[in-house]
């Protein structure tokens, strides 16, 4: 596999180099600095390429181009921003990369409620909780539509949870819960959110698949055209939150995709973190189903509970069987004759770290570790 990690530019405190002594060969990364919809421009991608080149690592994964909400929503403006989105195909495929992620979430691009989950050798890691998600959601941010959407028995739960908070920790809950949406450092209100969700009505699941399937059957002829690999991004959590409807959760609904748009362009960044959160899919039997689409991968692994709470195990551990995982991936790479783009996903914080501030998940020594180990596994396969 290719050995990367996630670079957020020139103002991410991990550094270049600090991703070079890491052992990887080249980074992801993206430009955040663009406002969504906008048109990357050569000029500015290779600004960033000659800044990742200059440290003798290379950039080939695009992580995100981002899918404007208009898309999404299929709104009466969405045919400029899907052709601005075949305009930064093209540019960015002129400057060399070659693989696109994207995701095809509402609003929300993940969701955590604490992003500093205490774990018993002192790291910390990403977790979601159930309870603190409902009490955020039918307490602090009162979404009309909630109240209809959990039993009596969560209601009960959330309202317990709520009550049990202290002010700060209600504060803390809330920013946490915010840091999935887009521009998040922004100060959002509850009603401005409420707005955003309000757009959202009357879009159900199959109503946004199509949406998605549209756009597809747009921009994936381009990128076939040019040499780019699209490639999609689970849900995360890969189930319904703030009554949003969710698409790319299941191995059905990968198929379904992979079958909007046929084409060898057209495929996945498989997730093994976000994927395994649920029980139902079965990773190592999706890899093999989908093994000619699946264009990077995020290796991580989570730690469920059958109330719906999870954290981000470290990357050996938890429920994702890693050890099959990369064996399945390994086999893949010998039969395609290609070498896919990995990275170590959601690292704890740990060491040193735990003094940094840092993007959530986005620690240096804790995706280190996470690096260390798949590459040891991957060693240690290949040799078999």
């Amino acid at each position: 596999m290719q050995q990367t990690m996630r670079w957020f530019g020139p103002n991410d405190s991990v550094s270049l180099m600090d991703i070079k002594q890491a052992g990887c060969s080249g980074v992801v990364t993206a430009l955040h600095q663009i406002p969504v919809g906008d048109v990357w421009t050569i000029d500015t991608i290779m600004d960033r390429k000659k800044m990742i080149e200059a440290v003798g690592l290379h950039w080939k994964v695009v992580e995100s181009l981002p899918v404007h909400e208009d898309i999404k929503k299929r709104k009466a403006n969405c045919e400029q921003f899907i052709n601005n989105y075949k305009t930064s195909l093209k540019n960015l495929a002129a400057c060399g990369l070659e693989v696109i992620t994207y995701n095809f979430m509402p609003i929300i691009d993940w969701m955590r409620t604490n992003v500093n989950y205490p774990m018993p050798d002192g790291s910390k890691a990403l977790y979601f909780n159930r309870n603190a998600f409902m009490a955020f959601d039918l307490y602090m941010l009162k979404r009309p539509a909630a109240n209809l959407e959990y039993s009596e028995k969560e209601k009960t739960k959330a309202w317990e949870y709520f009550q049990s908070m202290t002010e700060e920790e209600k504060q803390i809950l809330y920013n946490n819960a915010l840091l999935g949406l887009p521009g998040s450092e922004i100060s959002f209100t509850p009603d401005e959110i409420l707005v955003a969700l309000n757009e959202y009505k009357g879009i159900d699941s199959e109503q946004l698949q199509q949406n998605l399937f549209y756009f597809l059957q747009q921009v994936v002829p381009i990128a076939e055209e040019v040499g780019l690999k699209m490639a999609i991004h689970p849900d995360d959590p890969p189930y319904t939150l703030l009554g949003l409807p969710r698409i790319v959760s299941t191995e059905e609904d990968l198929a379904a995709i992979i079958q909007a748009a046929p084409s060898p362009a057209n495929g996945l960044c498989f997730c093994t973190g976000s994927l395994g959160v649920r029980p139902d899919n079965d990773l190592v039997a999706m890899l093999k189903r989908f093994s000619q689409h699946i264009h990077f991968l995020h290796l991580r692994s989570t730690k469920r509970d059958a109330d719906g709470n999870f954290y981000e195990a470290n990357h050996l551990e938890g429920d994702v069987d890693m050890f099959h995982i990369v064996n399945t991936i390994w086999q893949i790479m010998q039969n395609r004759k290609v070498s896919i783009p990995m990275r170590p996903d959601h690292g704890h914080q740990m060491l040193d770290d735990l003094h940094k501030k840092t993007y959530p998940g986005y620690s240096a020594i804790g995706r280190l570790r996470g690096l260390a180990e798949l590459r040891g596994l991957e060693l240690a396969i290949s040799k078999m």
